[in-house]
Formats: C-alpha cells, sequence, structure tokens
C-alpha cells in the first residue's frame, strides 16, 4: 500500500467516526494490542517451559487400587518342536 492509500483511509476513518472519537479508538486499539502480546508471549514461554523437558511425557500416578509388582514379560517356547502344518499355540 502507497501512502495514496493509506492518506485516503485515514480520511474515511476520520468521517465516520469524528476528531473526537480517534484518540479513545487509537487507545482502546493499543491495549487489544498489549493484550495480544502478552498472552502470546506467556504461551510461547510455557511452550518452551514444556519443551525443556526431558521429552518424556509427565508420569500419570497408578490407579487407586493397582497391584505396583511388575510383570515379568512372556518368551515363546523355543523346546517343542511342530510341524508347519500346525498352528502354534499363539496363532490361529
Amino acid at each position: 500500500m502507497g501512502p495514496r492509500e493509506i492518506l485516503i483511509i485515514l480520511v474515511i476513518v476520520l468521517l465516520l467516526f469524528g476528531a473526537p472519537k480517534l484518540p479513545q479508538l487509537a487507545r482502546s486499539l493499543g491495549q487489544s494490542l498489549r493484550i495480544l502480546k502478552d498472552e502470546t508471549s506467556s504461551l510461547t514461554s510455557d511452550s518452551k517451559d514444556g519443551a525443556s523437558t526431558s521429552g518424556a511425557a509427565p508420569a500419570m500416578p497408578p490407579a487407586p487400587g493397582a497391584a505396583a509388582t511388575p510383570v515379568a514379560p512372556s518368551t515363546p517356547d523355543t523346546t517343542a518342536t511342530s510341524s508347519s502344518d500346525e498352528p502354534r499355540d499363539g496363532e490361529k
């Protein structure tokens, strides 16, 4: 936008709102922009704080009444032999 277009827009705003209202409009616009800037900076600082952790999701506490003992992983039975025609125990 060139200076001519900006001047035309300012004249139209002056005609629509009048000279006494312009300082009030500018003040409210400035306050709105300041609030927006504060909120966006707080959001970016919150996201930076969250990214500075180890990258893992926060640990969730165990459910009430849940057992706290770890379960040993199951290993497949390698001693049994089977033919290729018969399905294994876990496969069907």
